[in-house]
Parts: structure tokens; sequence; C-alpha cells
């Protein structure tokens, strides 16, 4: 392998680290940042607005107050150095009453002078001084002298030594008159107009994002079967083109449902027309053979004509309503005993749930009659959490095997030894069943049972 294969791959296994990096970077701050809309709006005003803020913080605090400070602390050098200036050339004046009178007068200062042993040892600067800093620069560069400062003994003022030839100066000067002390106002006012203006971005945002959340509820209701009667489009312009497209989806869906429901009603009633002329010229053919053949077969085509018309009809005209659960399973029980099956039920959570009971029975009572149809035994288990109702139905049978388990739920489809069969050989149970779960907003799915046999599993949103 020559010299340039080995760069090459060493850049191509680098480009690997980077890129295997940025994805595990992507995924953490994905996982960290929030998922609602909500959350998401309030951070994208919120951030700018804080970093906005800092950024002026920074430059008005740090540059302009520093450049302040300075300006201030170099006046009140200079005025210090000035009374140094008047205290040498007045060497006959050994009280120093010139000095005392005009740092007192005309500078605002207090001044006195202490024995040359009366200067302490410099001490630990403050951490972040500016205050100090500035005082100590200039200090250096008028004075020249050894020096001690403290700044911040007594808040109020700054006291300030100098050693000269044969004293210590000692200079009380405000603290003000050295520093801009305006900080805390601006910091109030920044603190209070941010807190103003994330109120006013909160109240905004809630009333944009209300509307979406009750598009959401109004989508979700529909599709579980409900109804949500005062959903109306509001909020902004885009928000209420997504309502209004809503509404006349929603409308669609009801007319088609709502048509077909009436073209079936047509055909079931000349249908049973027929049938019912059939069952009268067999009630005149007399008793026979052939006469009870063919009063089987027209119970076989009306049982039939049921069944089409149950699974076109999806029994999209009843209202849902709060059930109890336990109760509907345990009638469920009594119907497989009645029949002369063996059934235990089980049911554990809040009892109540919000579902269309007839047609929930009758999704049930196919899964319990598939079951009881080719098993001794059928157990019948709820369960209802904050989120969702799951029934299974398992049972000792032969079961349905692996690869079919999502067929069986096609609509008419028959398997000779497959447990999908109704009673009339429609090959309706299941898609019925499936079809009132969805129209639930929920789902069936078939698998393994710990008795052996086949396990059905309904899950529906409560």
């Amino acid at each position: 392998m020559t010299t340039l294969d080995v760069g090459i791959a060493r850049l191509r296994s680098a480009a690997t680290r980077v890129s295997d990096d940025w994805l595990r970077f992507n995924r953490w701050f994905k996982s960290i940042m929030p998922k609602g809309l909500w959350a998401r709006s309030l951070l994208i005003i919120i951030a700018p607005m804080v970093i906005l803020q800092s950024v002026v913080a920074f430059v008005f605090m740090e540059r302009h107050w520093n450049y302040v400070t300075q300006n201030l602390s170099a006046a009140v050098v200079q005025d210090i150095a000035a009374l140094i200036d008047i205290s040498r050339a007045n060497p006959q004046d050994t009280e120093q009453a010139l000095v005392r009178r005009i740092a007192q007068q005309r500078l605002g200062l207090t001044v006195d002078f202490l024995p040359i042993s009366d200067m302490p040892p410099p001490g630990p600067k403050p951490f972040f001084s500016l205050l100090d800093n500035a005082l100590s620069i200039e200090l250096r560069k008028q004075v020249g002298r050894p020096f001690w400062i403290d700044t911040v003994g007594r808040s109020a003022l700054v006291e300030i030594r100098i050693q000269l030839d044969n004293a210590v100066m000692r200079v009380f000067a405000r603290r003000s008159a050295a520093y801009a002390s305006n900080s805390e106002i601006l910091l109030l006012w920044m603190v209070g107009t941010s807190l103003v203006l994330i109120t006013v971005a909160i109240l905004f945002l809630r009333n944009q994002i209300r509307p979406i959340l009750r598009l959401a509820d109004a989508a979700e209701s529909f599709g579980k079967g409900r109804d949500a009667p005062n959903f109306r489009p509001r909020g902004a312009r885009e928000v209420r083109r997504a309502a209004q497209a809503f509404i006349e989806m929603k409308t669609r869906i009801e007319r088609t449902m709502e048509q077909r429901t009436a073209m079936l009603a047509g055909v079931s009633h000349d249908l049973r027309t027929v049938l019912t002329r059939f069952k009268l010229e067999l009630a005149l053919l007399g008793e026979s053979a052939e006469a009870e053949a063919l009063k089987k077969d027209v119970d076989e085509m009306n049982r039939m004509l049921e069944a089409y018309l149950a699974f076109a009809r999806g029994d999209t005209g009843e209202l849902s309503e709060p059930t109890d659960m336990a109760a509907f399973l345990e009638d469920l029980k009594a119907d497989a005993e009645r029949n002369g099956h063996t059934a235990t039920v089980a049911f554990h959570g809040h009892r109540i749930v919000t579902v269309k009971p007839a047609a929930f029975k009758r999704c049930l009572g196919n899964l319990v009659s598939n079951a009881s149809r080719f098993a001794q035994s059928v157990a019948i288990t709820g369960h209802r959490d904050h989120r969702w109702l799951t029934v299974t139905v398992d049972d000792d049978g032969p079961g349905i095997p692996l690869a079919m388990r999502e067929e069986v739920f096609k609509p008419f489809l028959r398997l000779d030894e497959a447990r999908n069969q109704d009673e009339g050989g429609t090959g309706l149970g299941l898609a019925i069943a499936l079809d009132i779960a969805r129209s639930h907003g929920g789902d069936i799915s078939l698998g393994d049972s710990p008795r052996g046999g086949l396990r059905a599993t309904v899950r529906i949103p409560v």
C-alpha cells in the first residue's frame, strides 16, 4: 500500500468519525429539544430575546460602564493629585488645614493625614472589580506613589491611602463620584421589559395555538367515531384554511357513507322482497325433502344478506356513549355460556369507556364466536389505562397459521380449515370486527395464546 493510499484511508476514517460524531450530536440535540409546537414557539421567541439582552448587557455594561468608570476614577485621582501638589507647595502648613478645606468644600473629599506607620500592606483584590482596577491604573499613572485602596469596606465610600514623604494621606471619596452606579436600574429595566414581552408572547401564542389543538382534537374525535359539535374554524388564516378543509373532508366522508347506507337499504329492501316471495311459495309447496332443502338455502341467503349489509354499513349511525366495560365483557361471557361454551372474564382498570355499545359488542362478539366455534374454552381479559382499552380473547383451539393472520381480515375470504368462517360461510366475521375497531380509532391483531390457541387483541384509544 502506497503512502497516498494510506493518507486516503486515514482521511476516510476521519470523515467517518466526524460524520458519526455529528449524527450522535444531532440525535442528542433533538432529544433535548421540545417536541410540542407551544414549547418550540416559545423557544423561538425567548431564545433571540435572551441572546439580544446578553449582547446588550455585555456591550453596554462591560464597555460603556468601563469607559465611564475610568473617566470618573481619573477625575477623582486627578483631584487627589492636585491636593498632593498643594500639600507640597505649602510645607509651612503643618496641619494641612488648606488641603482639608479645599478637599471638603471644593472637591467633596474627606482628607486627613496619618503617621507613616499607618500604611497597611497590599491586600487581595476583589474578583472582577471594575472600580478597583480603574483606580489602581489611574493612581499609578497620575500619582506614582505607593497606595492602598479599599473599594468594598464601606458601601457608600471609597478609601484611598497614599504614602507621602513623611505621612500617609487618607482620602474618603463618594463611591458614586468614581463609579457608574446605575447598573441595578438598567438590569431592572431589562428584566422588567423582558418579562412583559415574554408575557405578551405567551398570551399571543396561546391564542394562536389553541385553534390548532382544537383542530387536532376534532380530527382525533372523528377518527374515533365521535362528533365534535362545537368545532368551527378559528385563529390565523392558515389555521382557518386547514380547519375548513377538515370540515369539508368530514362532510364528504359522511355524505359518501350516507349514500352507501341508503343504497344498501334499497338493495336490502328489494332482495328481502324476493326472499319473502320465495318463503311464501315454499310454504305453498307443502312438506317435502326438496322444500326443506330450499328453505335452508333461503335462510342461508338471508344470513348472508344481513352479514353483507352489516359489513358495508359499519354501524355509522350509532353515537358513542360511556359504557361499563366490565359488565360489557360479562354479557359476552354469558352469551358464550348460553351457547354451551366455557368462558372466563377478567377486567383491570377504570371500568367506564366511551364506545359505540352495539357496534363494539358486535366486534367482540365476532371474536368470541370465532374462538368458541373451534375451541373448548375462551378467556376474555380487559385492561384500561389512561390512553388505551385493550381486550384479549384467548382460546385453546387449533389457531391460525402465521402466514394467514393478515389475510383472514380480508372481506369474503374463506379458508377451508380456518377459524374465520362465519356460520353462513360469508367470511365477514373478522372483517366486520376490524372495521368496527378501526372506526373507534383502534386496531385488531392476532397472535399466539398462552392457552395454546389463538389470541385476538382489540386495542382502542379511550
